[in-house]
């Protein structure tokens, strides 16, 4: 490993992120997933395309196990995307609890309409009243996303917090660097 490689690679964080996004195989509520938390984390604490990497892969391993593929997939990836690019942009150096919890919130807000839209595209009349209708329908799903993305993005920042802290005090470093 070169010298730059070594400033950069965080196995803490990449740890963290990979163990997070597997979590979703373990039982669960529907919508109270990792994923979101683990997209945002990742793109907060993983440096260059293995930030963005990450949910790709995650999802693609994971969704036939879960369920499969569907007309949603793209959308689903495409939010997930999005929220490595709030935590790039949001959270790069910050570890205040605050913005990170509005972080996610943002993530919630717009996997929510995002993936809704392709709910939206493939079951409903295209008409404005298809459009409220598929938006009032999925309002109990946005909940349960909302919660999923606060507490794993709690667990998983706080645990990385922890362990920047006492067992890799070098991770830390590169972060607030």
């Amino acid at each position: 490993m070169t010298i730059e490689q070594t400033k950069t690679f965080r196995p803490y964080a990449l740890s963290l992120a990979i163990l997070s996004g597997l979590a979703r195989l373990l039982p669960h509520p529907m919508n109270f997933t990792p994923v979101g938390g683990a997209s945002l984390f990742a793109g907060a604490r993983l440096n260059g395309w293995m930030a963005y990497l990450l949910p790709l892969v995650v999802m693609v391993v994971t969704d036939p196990i879960v369920g499969g593929f569907s007309f949603a997939t793209p959308f689903v990836y495409a939010a997930f995307l999005l929220n490595v690019l709030i935590g790039r942009t949001l959270l790069r150096r910050s570890e205040n609890p605050i913005k990170i919890g509005s972080a996610a919130l943002l993530c919630s807000v717009q996997f929510f309409v995002i993936t809704n839209f392709a709910t939206f595209l493939q079951y409903f009349p295209h008409t404005s009243s298809g459009l409220v209708a598929c938006y009032t329908l999925a309002i109990p799903y946005f909940g349960r996303t909302m919660a999923g993305d606060l507490f794993f993005t709690a667990i998983t920042f706080g645990l990385h917090y922890l362990l920047t802290r006492t067992v890799a005090r070098e991770e830390r470093a590169l972060a607030v660097a």
